[in-house]
């Protein structure tokens, strides 16, 4: 069973609202040791997400600093972080819309969104759109941290025996390391495809070494 959003997401969330000023995030980001604020309106709701990204323009692009920089550099700035060097409030340094997750979502799809948006976290949200939790880089990868002996045994027998409907002997099912190795010969090359497709989605596996001996056509 794959293991959902819930299960490894983190509840205490450090938040900030649309109009948290630039000075107390900054402070916030070292009391607090994180690196990005959910941002919420009143009700709770997440309306998106401030990151040390966000805020470094400001830090940098002073009025001071943009008059010692050459005027070369100064033209390839961005425009973007120009703007964000002015901003105040959370409302207007955020990234808007936020990249969510659901408490329902598997990891995986949470680890999808995570590559796709190129993010190191999701803020959790419930149907409403309030926020619940926090997921990270880091709890995404703690499904990994799972022993072999349950990796082999879902192979053999919720895959190969349950889903798959057929008997497990005919396969020698190795796992070291969340790196399983398939051996034997199964009745038919497609259902040897299909021992080697399911066991890349179970929980827990890094790799599957196919070394199936296919029957021929």
């Amino acid at each position: 069973m794959k293991s959902t959003v819930k299960n490894v997401m983190t509840t205490r969330v450090v938040a900030v609202h649309r109009s948290t000023s630039f000075k107390e995030m900054a402070a916030r980001l070292r009391q607090e040791r994180v690196s990005a604020f959910p941002v919420v309106d009143d009700d709770g709701t997440v309306v998106g997400v401030v990151s040390e990204t966000d805020l470094l323009p400001r830090e940098t692009l002073d009025a001071g600093w943009a008059a010692r920089v050459p005027e070369m550099t100064s033209r390839v700035l961005n425009e973007g972080d120009q703007e964000k060097a002015e901003s105040l409030t959370a409302a207007e340094l955020m990234t808007a819309p936020a990249v969510t997750a659901a408490p329902e979502d598997t990891v995986e799809r949470a680890a999808r969104l995570m590559y796709t948006h190129r993010v190191k976290r999701l803020p959790v949200t419930d149907a409403a759109g309030r926020l619940v939790g926090i997921i990270s880089r880091a709890d995404v990868l703690s499904v990994f941290g799972r022993p072999d002996a349950e990796i082999r045994r879902e192979i053999t027998e919720n895959v190969i025996l349950n889903e798959l409907r057929t008997d497990p002997e005919p396969f020698t099912v190795a796992v070291e390391n969340g790196i399983v190795t398939l051996e034997g010969t199964p009745e038919t090359a497609d259902l040897g495809r299909a021992v080697a497709t399911r066991a890349r989605h179970v929980e827990g596996v890094v790799a599957v070494r196919d070394r199936l001996q296919y029957p021929p056509p």
